[in-house]
């Protein structure tokens, strides 16, 4: 028996001249104005899953996504607000990148969205795949070791 019904939102903006014979996606370039759409859609989406009855939204976290895909770079705070949008719908966490993030930050600020949302903000963490995010932000991805390496010591710090 089914007994939650979740969504996966990443935060990509409605993009236009898509497809084989389209813009390609090293081509685009969005303007803020463009990006904070997402924001608006993953509120629409959460009130409307509230309102159905869904049990969570799952967000994905990315940064620098200039091409209009995936572009939520900070989940904890999104998913907080995301909270006070909606009535009893969760909110997870698809991952934070936590190579990216100080653990035991990260374990502050989910700390405080667990207590101001009665825990409808759901942590979720990995260890990221795209380098021009998780190197940018200064940890490594293209070293597969020191990757896994960093990420276990991170879980051992944020538990």
């Amino acid at each position: 028996m089914i007994k939650h019904v979740s969504v996966l939102y990443v935060g990509h903006l409605e993009l236009e001249n898509v497809g084989r014979s389209g813009t390609p996606p090293d081509e685009r370039r969005y303007d803020n104005e463009r990006f904070q759409e997402a924001y608006w859609m993953a509120r629409d989406a959460a009130q409307l899953m509230d309102e159905l009855g869904y049990w969570c939204l799952w967000t994905a976290e990315h940064h620098f996504q200039r091409e209009g895909y995936e572009v939520f770079p900070n989940l904890v705070l999104l998913n907080t607000w995301l909270a006070t949008q909606t009535t009893r719908l969760r909110h997870g966490c698809a991952f934070n990148t936590l190579t990216a993030w100080h653990p035991i930050r990260l374990a502050e600020d989910y700390a405080v969205a667990d207590i101001v949302t009665e825990g409808r903000v759901i942590l979720g963490i990995g260890r990221g795949y795209q380098s021009r995010e998780v190197e940018t932000l200064g940890a490594p991805l293209l070293d597969n070791d020191a990757n896994r390496e960093l990420f276990e010591e991170s879980v051992e710090l944020l538990v």
